[in-house]
């Protein structure tokens, strides 16, 4: 059968997690772009091709 576990055991290891939690909730928001990033490489490219009014897509007059 198995035993209880005592009570300073049980309050030890929820404290241990509790800390190893904050610890990486932390690592996380602080984490970013890397200092190489370059903003101006992700520019939106233009559409390629003849635009056309709504109406002449789904064929209605």
């Amino acid at each position: 059968m198995l035993e209880r576990t005592d009570n300073p055991g049980r309050f030890t290891r929820g404290l241990a997690a509790a800390v190893i939690a904050v610890t990486a909730l932390v690592l996380a928001a602080n984490a970013g772009p890397t200092p190489g990033a370059d903003p101006s490489r992700t520019r939106h490219t233009p559409q390629v091709g003849p635009v056309t009014a709504p109406s002449a897509q789904t064929g209605v007059r």
